[in-house]
């Protein structure tokens, strides 16, 4: 499970992705739609200028319509930029345009914001489409991984980030060789190595600890663990007592390489080279799978669905929510138009078209629509009101699928038991409850 800190950038990654699709999708009459990207440290001065003049050449523009949309757009980029002193510390990102809707109709749209990291591109774009090629950069993983490479003659502690690689510090030590002679001696010289090799391990586990703990939060600094090593120190290290167990946690990979130092660091990146490029979904399988383990064992510490997964929300005792990315589910606030009772209820694809939920099965009375957002977007913003992670995972791995297909794609991890069907008959304040979900 991720921190707090991860959690938040997951969730940033999720948002971008949506609105990536959403901005691929959109398409405008004519040449009406701005694109415009300002690294940090850009000026608003050199853009308010630059739109100034963008503004006299569109005047020119011989068709009426195609004038009015492009002259419209640069107004809205101006009007935006007026609410902005500076740069935000990570760039800013501005779309806007009058776009075509699914019904024909034309509707302005302008988005304005901070991306989650600094983004390196500047842009600025007319077209009858937005561009969304700088952003899908921001998705690009830069997470960082701990080296600890091992063998007789030291240890070497590395990271790599994205194509960067830096050795942290490297340690030599002096273990002695092997002995021939029997007898008293040898006894003598076996302790003696096994003292050094215990002593060379509790040394590097208390490193390990020293580079890839970060003691502000207590929690690893690093995505993942490789240990390598040409001898079976790098094993010794990973089973031992004392290396620290949230180290252990993130362990991806352990390697056999020919050399120890900075070659054995380079052949280590290598040879994991591929998972870490999988380091998501290997996360993700490992979550997806202490799910299954809980159902497996009846601990009773999980469940799934819409419905029983929002009361288990809403009593405090999620611990992980986990949700497939495209869950299809919106979630609507309804009116009762003769009582003015507001009801909520979250809806697939196939029972939106379904009228029936739209009104009061008892009385048949109206539920007006007063506001509509998709499930997955309202636990993105309200997540943390209910002291619980948010994990969005795919339908790549078997787990992800078996997770999607079998539960529904939504579930959690609770913090204690909790048998949800008690709570279906009656409230707390002992009247029947009734399930708007």
């Amino acid at each position: 499970m991720a921190d707090g800190h991860e959690t938040d950038k997951n969730i940033e990654i999720w948002k971008i992705k949506k609105l990536i699709k959403a901005l691929e999708a959109a398409r405008g009459n004519g040449t009406s739609m701005i694109s415009l990207i300002m690294p940090p440290r850009d000026q608003i001065s050199r853009v308010t200028k630059m739109l100034g003049d963008e503004f006299g050449t569109a005047s020119n523009i011989k068709s009426r319509v195609n004038r009015q949309s492009v002259l419209g757009a640069i107004t809205s980029a101006q009007q935006r930029l007026k609410l902005y002193n500076k740069v935000p510390p990570n760039g800013l990102v501005l779309y806007t345009g009058t776009i075509v809707t699914e019904d024909g109709k034309e509707k302005k749209v302008t988005i304005d914001f901070e991306p989650f990291k600094p983004i390196n591109a500047s842009l600025y774009l007319c077209d009858n489409k937005f561009h969304t090629e700088a952003l899908n950069e921001l998705l690009e993983s830069d997470d960082k991984f701990g080296f600890i490479v091992m063998d007789g003659n030291g240890t070497l502690f590395g990271t790599l980030s994205g194509n960067t690689r830096e050795v942290l510090h490297k340690f030599t030590v002096d273990l002695p060789k092997k002995h021939g002679r029997g007898g008293q001696s040898a006894l003598r010289f076996a302790r003696l190595r096994m003292e050094k090799r215990h002593n060379y391990v509790r040394k590097t586990a208390e490193l390990a600890t020293q580079f890839f703990i970060n003691p502000a939060t207590s929690q690893p600094n690093v995505a993942g663990l490789i240990l390598a090593g040409s001898a079976d120190f790098k094993t010794e290290l990973s089973q031992s007592d004392m290396f620290d167990p949230r180290l252990q946690a993130k362990i991806l990979n352990v390697v056999d390489v020919s050399y120890g130092g900075e070659n054995g660091f380079n052949q280590a990146i290598e040879l994991s080279s591929e998972i870490l490029s999988n380091v998501k979904f290997i996360q993700e399988k490992r979550l997806i799978g202490k799910y299954f383990e809980e159902i497996s064992q009846d601990t009773g510490k999980y469940v799934f669905g819409v419905d029983d997964t929002l009361k288990a929300l809403e009593m405090g005792a999620v611990e992980t929510l986990i949700v497939w990315e495209n869950l299809d589910i919106n979630r609507y606030v309804l009116k009762n138009s003769s009582t003015g009772e507001i009801v909520i209820k979250h809806l697939n694809k196939d029972q939106e078209t379904d009228q029936n939920n739209f009104r009061d099965p008892a009385t048949s009375s109206e539920l007006e629509v007063q506001e509509k957002m998709s499930l997955l977007e309202w636990f993105a913003n309200e997540y943390k009101r209910f002291g619980c992670s948010l994990e969005f995972v795919t339908n790549k791995s078997q787990e992800g699928s078996q997770f999607c297909r079998g539960f529904g794609g939504i579930g959690g991890i609770l913090r204690y038991q909790l048998d949800i069907r008690s709570f279906d008959e009656f409230s707390d304040d002992g009247e029947v409850y009734e399930d708007s979900d």
